[in-house]
């Protein structure tokens, strides 16, 4: 018997029609657009504006484009994890309010949270059911709608994040495509350089944590961009050597869209020249669990089956990892 991968399937993106660009963000906080494409490689970001509209709507039209793509059925979806650090709400989980909508009645659904390394997170668990033979189509979503967490009277944080989403469809693959390898790490430690203060159980919202601002999120913006240049950096480099890949194996580096210096210093440990590396940084900043599917969804048309790819990501907790994938199918046919 064949051994059994999981394998990308179909991608699909969606982002909000609002751009924010630098120059609005020139009316808000004391920066200036060059002073941002300097730091962050970050030209213009995506909002969703809509009164009462979460994460979801974002997931919605995802997994909505990415069913028509790949003319699969929504009632033949076994699962669906939404890797997101924004919400609806609490509960239910963001993944059962995106199943219903998208009427995919015979999923079970459920969220899962790693800051911005969700969705490699989420990947990695779904092969597992891919691989074992429990499920044969599985979604998962990377979605965040970081406007709603960010303060834009704080220059350091408001001029990194938007919001917008990316759905992959995974079904088993016997060719030996789809998800090679996976490294994923953890450091709790790092939980007090980049995190939201209220909002949880430990210090539930009140008056006074409203009027503090402590609703949004907090970076301590050097520890963290030192963390993420060398945890990425290294862990791609890791999962290259384990699985005895040079550079000219590589086909694509699919970074998280965090800022452009780390997305440089992980190439350069790579070996990977610009050219193949995938970058929209500039069109949508850091859009947390939504950055990796975008990447692969703009990108879709130059992937060839059998690509090798080389997903990393890292995030808040703090998280971080590098999963080794090869493409399943050519996408520009």
């Amino acid at each position: 018997m064949k051994k059994i991968t999981a394998a990308i399937t179909g991608i699909q993106g969606y982002v909000p029609d609002y751009i924010l660009t630098n120059k609005e963000l020139e009316t808000y906080v004391d920066t200036n657009d060059e002073w941002i494409v300097s730091r962050t490689g970050i030209k213009e970001r995506r909002i969703l504006k809509e009164e009462g509209k979460g994460t979801s709507i974002l997931g919605i039209n995802a997994v909505k484009g990415l069913l028509k793509k790949t003319k699969i059925a929504a009632k033949d979806v076994d699962l669906i994890i939404c890797a997101t650090a924004t919400p609806d709400m609490l509960f239910p989980s963001t993944a059962c309010i995106i199943a219903d909508k998208v009427s995919a009645t015979n999923a079970f659904a459920y969220d899962l949270m790693a800051a911005c390394s969700g969705f490699l997170y989420a990947i990695a668990t779904a092969s597992k059911f891919i691989e074992t033979g429990t499920y044969k189509k599985i979604i998962v979503v990377g979605a965040d709608k970081m406007s709603s967490i960010i303060d834009y009277n704080d220059r350091a944080t408001c001029i990194i994040f938007g919001d917008g989403a990316g759905a992959v469809m995974l079904e088993p693959s016997e060719e030996g495509l789809g998800i090679q390898d996976s490294i994923l790490k953890s450091d709790g430690s790092g939980s007090e350089f980049l995190h939201m203060k209220a909002g949880g159980s430990a210090k539930p919202a009140s008056h006074d944590t409203v009027d503090a601002r402590e609703h949004h999120v907090f970076q301590d913006g050097q520890t963290v961009f030192k963390a993420a240049v060398t945890s990425m950096a290294d862990v791609s480099e890791e999962i290259m050597k384990k699985n005895n890949l040079s550079a000219n194996d590589v086909s694509w580096l699919v970074p998280h869209q965090a800022n452009q210096r780390i997305i440089d210093a992980t190439a350069k440990r790579m070996g990977v020249g610009n050219e193949k590396v995938m970058v929209n940084i500039e069109k949508y900043g850091n859009t947390t669990n939504g950055t990796i599917p975008l990447c692969l969804w703009e990108w879709e048309n130059k992937l060839k089956k059998g690509d090798n790819l080389i997903l990393a990501a890292f995030g808040g907790g703090f998280t971080w990892g590098s999963i080794y994938l090869k493409w399943a199918y050519d996408s520009n046919k």
